[in-house]
């Protein structure tokens, strides 16, 4: 896929080398890795190696959203678990929305990765299935954060085309959820304007995890990576990344 765009300061992929432990890092629908560099940079001083990768489509344009699919999402996230996996012996994953149903598609996919934090995933949106076919652009879902003076890098305007892919990879992800056995850890807001709190509880109940946590987020919206819970995710995915590496 060719990006005719130039990418957006603060779009840009990010890449710590560090110790033998990697952590690859996803982040979320319409979204940049400016949402999931926080978490990224305190990985990295804990001492793992770090990998947080643009989805294609990401923090270019809108239209180049437009044109990529779901596949090509997914292809992004597989040459950043392969460049960890040429750097370290073990994986471990975190996701915020759909940066956490591609954390599941890895774990379904890559039994190899030892354990995962899912940040306000997304699984179930039934309003998504029923966008208008007349339309090319919605309006924008980034930036919902309670937070004040706080901004999402993330596009105005969301393809009702690329609606339909992130349908289709939630289609594609939930009925494998079974396939997850690795230790999770699930982040839900409180309140959430764009993923369903309740969509936590069905990944809670679809996987096959021994070790399964829900972590809730009392003071914070969507982006919680970016909101006043950063702090507390950041500290219990250290903990339970620490617990469940071996």
């Amino acid at each position: 896929m060719n990006e005719q765009y130039p990418v957006l300061e603060g779009a840009e992929p990010f890449y710590f080398e560090g110790g033998k432990t990697g952590i690859l890092i996803s982040h979320g629908f319409t979204g940049t890795t400016q949402s999931m560099r926080p978490l990224g940079e305190a990985y990295a001083e804990a001492g793992y190696t770090v990998c947080g990768p643009r989805l294609a489509g990401h923090g270019t344009h809108p239209e180049d959203m437009e044109r990529s699919s779901r596949h090509d999402w997914i292809r992004s996230i597989e040459e950043g678990y392969a460049w960890l996996k040429e750097r370290c012996d073990t994986i471990l994953m975190t996701g915020l929305s759909m940066g956490g149903t591609l954390t599941l598609y890895m774990a379904e996919k890559h039994p190899d990765i030892k354990a995962i934090a899912l940040i306000n995933a997304a699984i179930d949106m039934p309003a998504m299935e029923h966008v208008p076919e007349s339309m090319r652009f919605l309006d924008a879902i980034g930036s919902d954060i309670k937070k004040p003076g706080v901004t999402e890098l993330a596009y105005d305007q969301t393809p009702v085309q690329s609606m339909k892919e992130i349908v289709a990879l939630m289609e594609e992800v939930k009925p494998e959820l079974r396939k997850v056995t690795c230790p999770a850890l699930i982040f839900v807001s409180d309140e959430d304007h764009v993923v369903p709190p309740e969509n936590a509880d069905i990944i809670r109940n679809g996987i096959s995890s021994e070790t399964k946590e829900m972590s809730r987020l009392h003071d914070s919206y969507h982006v919680a990576t970016l909101d006043n819970d950063q702090e507390k995710i950041i500290k219990e995915t250290l903990a339970f990344f620490e617990k469940h590496q071996k």
